[in-house]
Order: C-alpha cells, then structure tokens, then sequence
C-alpha cells in the first residue's frame, strides 16, 4: 500500500492518501476543499487516480473536498450512513469493509465528538493503522459540546473500542495543533490526560464540562457545507475564504 500523511494548516487537519500498489487506485480521508491543488501534485507525482474520498464526520472547521473532487475526477464520495447525505454515493457502516483494490478498510463507529462519527481502521503487511478522526488526539480527544456531542459516548468510544485495539496500532488523528504526526494505542492509554491513565468516566465527563470551549468559529459555514458534501458557502466571510477558496479548473492525469 502507498500512503502519505498530508497537513493542511489553516484548519491543522491532516489528510490521509492510502492507494493500491496493484491498481494504481486511491482513496483520501478527510480532504479539505482549500488543499485539492496540493492533493492533486500527490497523486500524480505517484501516478494515481483518485477513487473515493472518505471522511469521518461532518467537520465544523473545515469544508470538505469531497463533492470538488467528484467533480473534477469522478470519485465517489464515502461518508458514514447515519448522516443520511443524499450526496453520498458509498454509505460507511461498521461491520461492513470497505474495500478498494487490495486495500481494506474497516469502520469503527465512535460517537461521541459528533454522533455519526466513526474511525478506520487498516492493516497491510504488518502495519496496522487507525485513522482516529478527531475521536481520539494525540494526548488529547475531540470536544463533545456540539453536533450531537456527547462525553460519555466519546468515553465509551474511546476506551471500550478504540483502547481495546493491540498497543502497537498506529494511531493517526484528523488533527494535531503542535506538528505531532502519529501514535500509538499503547500511548494514548498510558499517557492521554484526557482519557488514558486510568481516567473513570466521572473525571471525564467533569473535565469535558469544565473546558468552556469558545463557540467554533467556523461551525455555522461548515457543518451546513458538509451536508452537501463540501458546498462552500456563497457568504463567506472575506476573513475565512482561505478555508474554502474558490479552486482554479485542474485535471487529474
């Protein structure tokens, strides 16, 4: 398998390119809008053609890439069922792989972040790897107070599925806001001081509370863009277009 780890900085999220060495297909998980000109050099410098895009959830802090690269190149947008996006042309269910060429994917349902959230998980010859979404950070977790949010359901998430998982499984977050690039499940148990060492759901759900998150400044473009799969608003504000400029005509190829 092919895989690149890329970070858009407005938003700090990470973009994550899996492909088949066999077929020359590739998938990317969480693409952001204001990053395709990039994402596109990737996959033609590695001589690939975009297959689907699959995202975790509906972000509130960044607008998908998914409908401008159906657009552009044909591929089919992944996103989890429940949401119920008429824009969705493959449905995410845990249980379910999802599968391109010889790479296989399976979705891990994690609510708590947002409702419909989910985590993907993929071995391939000998790597295994987790794409947490922002369910699980590095020495860190999503916020709960928005979207359907809800601390104990992250809590379940986190430690009932995603820390029941081998220690050694890579863990690669949709986020991180001090360049860290990757960890482990042994890690975050270890040492996440908002859900490792031990931490009872009490003490959680207290420290959720107590976060007095400022409200996010881009959730009321965001969310509403991502339930058409990545529409950027008409209305933007001149200081947030970076978030969802308006790309120039590039062909994939």
């Amino acid at each position: 398998m092919i895989f690149r780890q890329l970070f858009e900085p407005v938003s700090s999220t990470y973009t994550y390119l899996l492909a088949c060495e066999t077929t020359g297909q590739a998938m990317l998980i969480d693409p952001v809008v204001n990053a395709i000109d990039r994402d596109l050099q990737v996959l033609q410098s590695l001589r690939l053609t975009l297959a689907l895009t699959l995202d975790t959830h509906i972000h509130a802090d960044h607008i998908t890439a998914a409908l401008q690269w159906k657009q552009r190149v044909g591929s089919q947008i992944a996103a989890p069922a429940m949401d119920g996006l008429p824009c969705v042309d493959v449905g995410i269910e845990e249980g379910t792989p999802l599968q391109l060429g010889g790479i296989t994917v399976n979705p891990l349902h994690t609510p708590g972040h947002t409702d419909s959230h989910f985590a993907y998980r993929c071995i391939d010859h000998g790597s295994d790897r987790l794409f947490s979404g922002d369910a699980l950070l590095i020495d860190g977790c999503g916020r709960t107070d928005f979207q359907n949010g809800d601390a104990t359901a992250l809590y379940q998430s986190v430690t009932g599925k995603l820390f029941a998982l081998p220690d050694d499984v890579l863990v690669y977050p949709a986020h991180d806001y001090e360049q860290r690039r990757v960890s482990t499940i042994g890690q975050e148990k270890s040492r996440n001081p908002r859900l490792g060492q031990g931490r009872t759901l009490e003490e959680f759900t207290t420290l959720m509370a107590g976060l007095d998150l400022p409200y996010p400044k881009f959730i009321d473009h965001a969310v509403p863009g991502n339930r058409h799969c990545g529409l950027c608003p008409e209305d933007l504000p001149e200081q947030m277009r970076e978030y969802c400029e308006r790309m120039t005509q590039s062909h994939q190829g």
